[in-house]
């Protein structure tokens, strides 16, 4: 089951959020605790002017009246606040910072709560209670109310970092499919060059090395092809001859010889093969059976062949290729392995399975990575009738260029078990595809 942590794209996204909430959380609380913090300096520098400015009023003018809203106050009126034991941090440290920028000895108290804000100070030199209007501070906006700003500021943020992850990954989104599709054996058209400058260069070196390596595969293919083709006339000469010599034995012994090379002629001309297979998808299950009940009429009871085909008929494949595919692994089980061979087809979580084991003694496990290699013969011994090591190696071309995945091992029960799977998308494109070209 894919997650789409798992991606690039997810990854960037998860990281983009992250960080903006992060960011955005930093921004809100540095803003609250800056703007209290200077509301209350100005709170204090505004109430300290005041206080000087009366002090200056009284000194200078004492017979001049003072605003309406500044009282000078007996200081054995019952009006007198008494001090406040306990009150709002912040206006303990707004008291704290006043009675600070006042001579020492200054004496700061609050109004009675109940009535509107007052600040009360008296010095040292001042024979009466200095009575100023507060200023109360203005807290900030409530968060419920701030909230809906900080969610479209944090919206916009998201959904702008979002796009710039997807402008990302893309170009490199692109780069991976092409990968697939190269690891897979199927043609790789030249991916655009998008993105920095580092993933430009390394699409640039990705196409350069494609191209590098279908001119030698190509080259490779022509010269098996030529040398195949080139092959047939004399073979078929050769066994024209044969079939006139006088000695039964010798004639038989040239025919097969003969047989032999054509054989491994064939298999060089299908594995040289490099276009896409063009023939109409089929049902697995049963051409599996068509297959099997074919290779039981050819070899009579030389070899058992057991079919369990569970797949159903969504399961779908080129008809050419699931022939090769089905008939070289028979082949390989007919030649190397022991009876049953037994044919499987079943329906996954994640796609369709077609397995072709045999229970012959199998091959070590250090053999298994190289079971498939072209030309590989494990063991020598297999040189002769006909054998090229091409056998497995065709398959899993075949397998990668339908768009599956091929993985060999030794089955539980002792043999060789060689598993194909497909994903549904591949199967359902691979239907799609030839539906389009019919």
């Amino acid at each position: 089951m894919r997650r789409p942590v798992d991606s690039l794209f997810g990854r960037l996204a998860l990281i983009f959020i992250g960080v903006l909430l992060v960011s955005h959380v930093a921004w809100f609380t540095l803003m609250r605790v800056e703007h209290n913090q200077m509301q209350t300096r100005y709170a204090v520098e505004e109430a300290t002017f005041l206080v000087d400015a009366v002090r200056q009023h009284i000194q200078r003018e004492p017979d001049q009246p003072l605003p309406s809203r500044v009282q000078l106050v007996d200081p054995a009126s019952p009006a007198v606040p008494p001090v406040t034991q306990s009150m709002p941090e912040a206006l303990s440290r707004f008291i704290d910072d006043v009675r600070e920028r006042m001579p020492p000895g200054t004496d700061v108290r609050l109004g009675a709560p109940g009535g509107p804000p007052t600040l009360w100070v008296r010095g040292p030199q001042d024979p009466r209670w200095i009575v100023l209007p507060g200023q109360p501070l203005r807290i900030m906006r409530p968060l419920d109310k701030f909230l809906p700003w900080v969610i479209t500021i944090f919206a916009t943020a998201v959904t702008a970092a979002l796009v710039a992850a997807w402008m990302l990954q893309k170009p490199l989104r692109a780069l991976a499919q092409a990968v697939g599709r190269f690891g897979r054996g199927q043609p790789v058209p030249p991916v655009p060059e998008r993105g920095p400058r580092e993933l430009r260069q390394l699409t640039r070196g990705f196409n350069q090395m494609v191209k590098e390596v279908e001119r030698t595969e190509k080259d490779r293919a022509v010269m098996l092809a030529g040398v195949a083709h080139d092959l047939k006339t004399p073979l078929a000469r050769l066994r024209l001859r044969a079939e006139m010599m006088d000695e039964q034995k010798v004639r038989d012994g040239v025919v097969r010889d003969v047989e032999s090379m054509a054989h491994i002629v064939d298999q060089f001309l299908v594995f040289a093969h490099d276009g896409a297979d063009r023939s109409e998808p089929v049902e697995v299950d049963d051409q599996c059976e068509r297959i099997a009940r074919n290779h039981r009429t050819v070899s009579g009871e030389a070899i058992t062949i057991e079919t369990h085909l569970h797949a159903g008929p969504e399961f779908r494949l080129p008809a050419a290729t699931l022939e090769r595919v089905v008939s070289n692994l028979l082949d390989n089980a007919y030649a190397y392995g022991a009876p049953p061979v037994v044919i499987e087809s079943e329906r996954g979580p994640a796609g369709f399975s077609l397995t072709v084991r045999d229970h012959g003694k199998g091959i070590s496990d250090q053999d298994l990575t190289q079971a498939s290699r072209p030309f590989v013969r494990l063991d020598p011994a297999r040189g002769g009738n006909g054998h090229s090591g091409l056998g497995l190696a065709i398959v899993e071309r075949l397998v990668r260029r339908a768009g599956g995945e091929l993985a060999i091992s030794n089955g539980e029960s002792g043999g060789l078990a060689v598993c194909m799977t497909f994903a549904f998308d591949v199967v359902a494109r691979t239907v799609a595809e030839a539906a389009q070209i019919g």
